[in-house]
């Protein structure tokens, strides 16, 4: 299953961007939908979980500021991104997990948030 994102870019501190991911069928329906970053020289890291019954959940330095949602189909799941901050700077990517046993991944999308 190839996971195809979009929606990165450039944006000035405060700015939003909202990323996409899509799947060539509605997977979401039963794995839960994730987006990681990787900045340079640090660890991936997980910022939001979508799980297949719409339980959503962030790590701390993005609360209020991002949300993770589906389309009614399960077939994209999105990240809006307000607020952005430079931290925030990082290659995101989309991942789709069924219980730890299957996952797939996107290709990843640059991010950059600067003046």
């Amino acid at each position: 299953v190839q996971l195809v994102e979009s929606g990165g870019g450039m944006v000035q501190p405060g700015g939003s961007l909202r990323l996409s991911c899509a799947a060539p069928r509605s997977i979401f329906v039963v794995y839960a939908g994730n987006w990681y970053r990787q900045a340079p020289g640090k660890q991936r890291q997980l910022v939001a979980t979508l799980s297949s019954i719409d339980h959503a959940n962030y790590t701390e330095d993005v609360k209020g500021r991002f949300t993770i949602s589906a389309d009614n189909s399960r077939q994209t799941i999105y990240l809006q991104m307000n607020n952005l901050k430079p931290d925030d700077t990082a290659v995101y990517y989309c991942n789709a997990n069924y219980k730890d046993q299957v996952q797939y991944w996107g290709q990843g999308t640059q991010v950059t948030v600067a003046s």
